[in-house]
């Protein structure tokens, strides 16, 4: 009976060719070991070959930045600039000029308004246009494609050029064309309208002027979002009966959305600095009521008496806006894993 027990209580003798299970024994032989990480060395090659974009960028965007908001804290004038006079510093005497001056903020109102006009139709229009090439053959869509990336290829101040033609009193295209419509339907007096007295009509013709040129971009972005959509998608809406409107917003939409941000986001960037189509339409700086911050601090820097440092001050509260807008960019950026 002793030999019984005595058996009993010995282990069985483990199978041959059979390994012991990971964490069994208390020595934990099974456990993984920890890697050893490598020291990190430091390469200079990858900093030296951006190293003279670092310096361009630096040349052409941080230095005047920095000259800009060190004039923004200073009282600097023809005599200052020229040397007879050292630059006197009022601290934020200038922002608080500004932003306590009533003007400014009627400025900040038109170029709000004007921008999220601008923004609006030209993302209406280039997504219909963008929907439409994608329709089209690729003959008839590299036609149309050619044809209105022509028009964002053109340089701003021809195309502000081309709309003061065409709504020129007495002579333009569209007070010609307004005159021929019936009195019931448009009015009269088309012809000798003048549409850049007024501050209403001046913008009207600028945001015309900005969208024909801002659309074509949106469009071709979308077409090349629209080629990464599955067909399959399309063909099983169609199947299913649904509408042109109802398949955009349930399949295009969704997987453009990304897309459409960015596109959104870099509109508001562009159509906020508006300068070069409103200086050329409105005739200068003559007509203040159709002024934006762009112009506004334009005119506050050259005029006479010049006053460098008031117009730094409202440069650097646009360039504030516009880092707000290019950050929440980078930020979408960043989540479409497009930036490191």
């Amino acid at each position: 009976m002793a030999n019984t027990a005595s058996t009993a209580n010995t282990a069985a003798p483990r199978a041959p060719g059979r390994a012991a299970p990971p964490g069994a024994r208390g020595d934990r032989e099974g456990a993984p070991r920890p890697q050893r990480r490598r020291p990190v060395r430091f390469r200079p090659g990858p900093y030296l070959l951006i190293a003279p974009t670092v310096a361009i960028i630096a040349a052409l965007i941080l230095y005047p930045m920095g000259q800009l908001v060190w004039m923004s804290f200073h009282k600097i004038g023809t005599r200052e600039v020229r040397g007879l006079d050292p630059a006197q510093n009022v601290g934020f005497k200038n922002f608080s000029t500004v932003l306590e001056d009533d003007f400014f903020w009627k400025v900040f109102l038109n170029t709000v308004l004007s921008a999220a006009a601008m923004v609006v139709l030209t993302l209406i229009i280039g997504t219909l246009v963008g929907l439409l090439l994608n329709r089209l053959g690729k003959k008839m869509s590299l036609l149309v494609s050619s044809g209105a990336l022509l028009a964002w290829a053109t340089p701003a101040i021809s195309s502000a050029i081309v709309y003061k033609w065409l709504f020129t009193p007495g002579g333009g295209l569209v007070p010609w064309f307004l005159d021929l419509l019936p009195n019931w339907l448009v009015g009269g007096g088309w012809e000798d309208y003048n549409w850049f007295s007024e501050p209403l009509s001046t913008y009207v013709v600028l945001v015309l002027c900005v969208v024909w040129q801002s659309f074509p971009f949106i469009a071709v972005s979308v077409l090349a979002g629209l080629k990464s959509v599955p067909s399959e998608l399309y063909e099983a809406a169609r199947v299913d009966g649904a509408s042109a409107w109802t398949t955009f917003w349930q399949i295009t939409f969704p997987l453009l959305k990304p897309v459409f941000m960015v596109l959104t986001v870099l509109s508001i960037i562009w159509d906020f600095k508006v300068f070069t189509q409103l200086w050329f339409l409105a005739g200068g700086t003559a007509n203040r009521d159709s002024f934006n911050l762009a112009m506004y601090a334009y005119s506050e820097a050259v005029a006479f008496p010049a006053k460098y440092g008031l117009g730094g001050a409202i440069a650097l509260v646009l360039t504030a806006i516009l880092l707000v807008f290019t950050g929440f960019y980078v930020r979408v950026l960043v989540r479409q894993g497009e930036v490191a």
